[in-house]
């Protein structure tokens, strides 16, 4: 799973103390100097996947009406806080997000079970990897085939050291488990573009 993030909106104060800090913490901080830089970006939804956002209160409707969810959204109003509150703040947020990720994912008429590793569809069930269920999500997100290079990139973190063709071992095992399984040649396709589920 990609590193959480944490996205800072006109928040420059508390921005300046998690940039000196950043070495410390398990996720990605992004600053965003006004409201509207932060709406462009949420255009692409999976840019709010695993994240939290940290705002001041008269933002928090215009954020909302952006679709946005509000279980994402931490408001600190009242300042000073102690640091370690404000951490335990978003590690919670971040927590309950990801436990509610690992529940379960609808990919047509599959059902993937991110806590026991499975994709069942009917009675019959399969046991996937951790990296198999990583590219299932991955290409499900994505509305257009993907090259190798950046699933590479996205479900690996690239490693300029792994080779492309351990990328498409990984897809032609998982294509060839889930023909063997549900007799599905159709769940990922490989097109001239890339591979995509659609």
């Amino acid at each position: 799973m990609n590193k959480p993030k944490v996205n800072i909106i006109e928040f420059d104060i508390l921005y300046n103390i998690f940039s000196e800090l950043k070495s410390e913490f398990n996720f990605e901080i992004k600053n965003f100097d006004n409201k509207n830089d932060f709406i462009n970006s949420t255009k692409d939804k999976n840019n709010l996947d695993f994240s939290v956002i940290i705002l001041k209160e008269q933002l928090k409707k215009i954020i909302e009406n952006e679709s946005i969810n509000s279980k994402n959204i931490i408001i600190f109003e009242k300042l000073p806080l102690k640091i370690n509150e404000i951490l335990d703040e978003i590690n919670i947020n971040l927590i309950k997000q990801k436990y509610d990720l690992q529940a379960s994912y609808t990919i047509g008429n599959y059902s993937v079970n991110l806590n026991s590793r499975t994709i069942q569809k009917g009675s019959k069930k399969l046991s996937l990897t951790e990296r198999e269920i990583e590219i299932l999500i991955f290409l499900k997100k994505k509305d257009t085939p993907q090259k190798i290079d950046n699933l590479q990139k996205e479900v690996w973190n690239y490693s300029s050291k792994l080779e492309t063709h351990t990328v498409e071992t990984h897809i032609y095992r998982l294509r060839k488990k889930i023909k063997e399984t549900f007799n599905d040649d159709d769940f990922i396709k490989s097109e001239k573009e890339g591979y995509i589920i659609q």
